[in-house]
């Protein structure tokens, strides 16, 4: 008597799809309710949270304690959405911030936002550049061309193998090193900032609404070293409501 073939589980990434994800976001409002799942009181706690963490990164290796900054160059929001991040947070630190976004009535939701607020006269913060409607599986970014590449709450809708793919590429993608050392080592970062799977034995998560999987912290290292990516730097998002998943936060440069 033969034994019965056993089957083998999916991994919840393989149920992604591309197409499922477009259609959930082209359905949810362009404004920050919609982009953040019924919880717009978390918007200034996240940009605070995420505004430190870039902060202290940026002084850790200017290898100073000034209030002051220089402004990077160029910078790009991945999965930018209507735009939150990029105004409230990197248009703040940059001359010029790159847009990566799939959903086309979101880009032009934040820039007749961008319009409106160029009216005031504001020259302290920087400019939205290019804005490319394109899912990340798709972009690549300009080689040598950013100080920081910023991933927020988006790459869940890449799977594991497309992640590590378009990692590889934002590595290519970050400015070199202009110090005196001459190595040729990237001077620029990758910041990923997502949910935290929370299943007691630290398995990915799949949610069927929008298709996308919540991963652990576990894998996403594994999935960062298969990039050549090393943690520079890392820390929880703190203030969240309860009943939400944990957020963490990752500086990534080259190995």
């Amino acid at each position: 008597m033969t034994s019965s073939p056993q089957l083998v589980p999916r991994a919840p990434d393989s149920s992604i799809n591309h197409a499922h994800s477009l259609l959930y976001w082209n359905s949810v409002p362009s404004d920050i309710n919609g982009m953040l799942g019924g919880y717009p009181q978390t918007s200034r706690i996240d940009l605070q949270g995420s505004s430190n963490f870039l902060t202290k990164l940026r002084r850790a290796f200017a290898g100073t304690e000034r209030k002051s900054l220089e402004p990077l160059d160029r910078v790009a929001d991945c999965g930018a959405g209507i735009g939150r991040v990029a105004r409230g947070l990197l248009m703040r630190v940059a001359r010029t911030v790159d847009v990566v976004e799939p959903v086309r009535k979101f880009t032009d939701e934040l820039m007749l936002a961008v319009g409106a607020h160029e009216s005031d006269d504001n020259d302290e913060e920087g400019r939205i550049g290019e804005v490319y409607n394109l899912g990340l599986q798709d972009w690549t970014p300009e080689a040598r061309a950013y100080d920081l590449i910023w991933n927020q709450w988006c790459l869940g809708h890449l799977t594991d193998a497309q992640l590590v793919v378009y990692l590889r590429r934002c590595k290519d993608g970050l400015k070199q090193s202009t110090s005196d050392a001459g190595d040729g080592k990237s001077g620029g970062w990758i910041v990923v900032k997502e949910n935290m799977s929370s299943d007691r034995q630290k398995r990915d998560i799949f949610d069927d609404e929008d298709s996308s999987v919540t991963r652990s912290d576990d894998k996403f290292r594994k999935l960062f070293k298969e990039a050549g990516l090393k943690i520079v730097a890392t820390e929880l998002q703190k203030g969240f409501p309860k009943e939400l998943y944990p957020v963490r936060m990752y500086a990534l440069r080259p190995e």
